[in-house]
């Protein structure tokens, strides 16, 4: 029996709440472990990595196997891959990465393209805005951070600087780098 290769998966990952939108548009194989989907979108996003993470489908959670489950039932996300939760276009789920902080994302199935041998997967065709710092408080505190930092008046505005670096700019997307980054992860 031959398997049927995968499909492409065209999807839209936008943090939820963020105004104006932070977004991305990916191309991934169908086939794709979650798991893997996990690092893809930590790359495209531009997050660290270094907090607790899940997919949620509205019914059921798909996570790492946590030492700890935190009291969460969920499913062991290396076990599924993403065709088994977005079947067909228009299908959503829902990413949320530091439980801390809590930032959810909308992940969307956009379009489903036929399989193409020549394709490189997974990659970021297109996006806006930089990805928030890592604890700044989820999306309220972002948009307080970008309040602060962009009035020269604002008592807290040098500390929030010193903290995430003068060069920080909330309007930042740089799809090359993004990609780059993609191709060295997964050559």
């Amino acid at each position: 029996m031959t398997l049927k290769p995968a499909n492409i998966y065209q999807l839209k990952i936008t943090l939820s709440d963020s105004k104006p939108p932070i977004w991305r548009r990916v191309l991934v194989a169908s086939d794709i472990n979650l798991a893997v989907f996990h690092t893809v979108l930590q790359v495209v996003m531009g997050w660290e990595d270094c907090h607790l993470h899940q997919f949620d489908t509205g019914q059921v959670f798909y996570a790492p196997a946590y030492d700890d489950d935190f009291g969460m039932e969920s499913e062991e996300e290396s076990k599924y891959k993403l065709l088994q939760l977005l079947k067909k276009e228009k299908d959503k789920i829902m990413y949320e990465y530091d439980f801390g902080d809590g930032w959810r994302h909308k992940i969307e199935l956009e379009k489903i393209l036929p399989f193409d041998a020549k394709a490189i997967l997974p990659i970021c065709i297109k996006g806006k805005l930089a990805c928030p710092p890592e604890d700044c408080g989820g999306i309220w505190g972002y948009a307080d951070l970008v309040d602060a930092i962009a009035d020269p008046n604002h008592p807290d505005r040098e500390e929030l600087l010193d903290w995430i670096g003068e060069e920080f700019d909330p309007n930042y997307f740089n799809l090359d780098e993004i990609n780059a980054k993609l191709a060295k992860l997964f050559k």
